[in-house]
């Protein structure tokens, strides 16, 4: 029953998902990594 709800609610994302959870550690790494590139590479504001 859980199965029919959950093909009904998210459709055709549920392949999309099943590959996600699958690979979910290198899609989180490559997330993880962007994040902390983003905060390492922000430019230092000046108050003037």
């Amino acid at each position: 029953m859980v199965e029919t709800l959950i093909d009904f609610m998210i459709g055709p994302f549920r392949s999309i998902s099943q590959f996600y959870f699958e690979h979910q550690l290198i899609f989180n790494s490559i997330v993880l990594g962007a994040v902390l590139v983003k905060i390492f590479t922000k430019k230092k504001e000046s108050t003037n």
